[in-house]
């Protein structure tokens, strides 16, 4: 018989938010797979779980998928991780979850943190339609993007590097206009989170003069 493939989120900063499902379910599983080992394993630690742990990213997912079909087949159930949040929102997982409907096996996904929610419910624009884009193209496609983004009405998500955050506003100034309202949140459950609020231009003044770190996301108000 077939095992299970469980796609289990993370914290995305304060452990506290692990839930204990996601604790039984790691403890459970034959094997862990994680987008990097290394970052991992501190948290495993903490919640002392000692399963054995194989790397799945970006850059092996395709060659790693066939092995991980072939363990499920044989019975093993398989946990995915991502470094924090939910399995394959902007991190791998996708196209592990693809091969195994292929080969009829049973995917369960957890609930759990995903960081544009709590970015989205605390911007204050409307929740009730929105679309999340999660990283822009980096060069290919990104001015595309934005132009196609410039007359959406519902409430945009993005995500974005702290070292590309101004260089993305000026962008969204340009593309969005400098009036186009936004909130930017960072280090979210985290001892320094921060959420900002304002203009294209009000927030870019701010993270101009203040520390650009974390981890950021970006709500964008839809076009009126």
């Amino acid at each position: 018989m077939a095992g299970k493939l469980f796609l289990v989120p993370t914290p995305i900063g304060n452990l506290e938010d692990i839930t204990l499902r996601a604790l039984r379910v790691l403890k459970e599983a034959d094997l862990l797979l994680a987008e990097d080992t290394r970052t991992s394993a501190p948290m495993l630690k903490h919640f002392d779980i000692h399963q054995k742990v194989f790397a799945h990213h970006q850059h092996n997912e395709h060659q790693s998928s066939n092995e991980i079909i072939r363990f499920l087949k044989e019975g093993k159930n398989i946990a995915l991780i991502s470094d924090a949040g939910t399995p394959a929102i902007s991190d791998p997982g996708f196209y592990l979850v693809r091969e195994a409907l292929k080969h009829d096996i049973e995917i369960e996904c957890l609930p759990g943190a995903t960081a544009f929610v709590p970015a989205l419910v605390n911007s204050g624009f409307p929740t009730d339609r929105f679309c999340f884009e999660g990283f822009l193209p980096l060069k290919k496609g990104r001015q595309t993007r934005y132009k196609f983004l410039a007359d959406e009405e519902r409430t945009i998500i993005l995500y974005e590097s702290p070292h590309r955050l101004i260089k993305t506003l000026d962008e969204m100034a340009l593309h969005f206009g400098e009036d186009r309202l936004i909130s930017v949140s960072r280090e979210l459950t985290k001892m320094f989170e921060e959420t900002v609020r304002g203009t294209v231009t009000e927030v870019k003044t701010y993270f101009e003069t203040h520390p650009v770190k974390g981890e950021f996301v970006i709500c964008v108000k839809g076009k009126e």
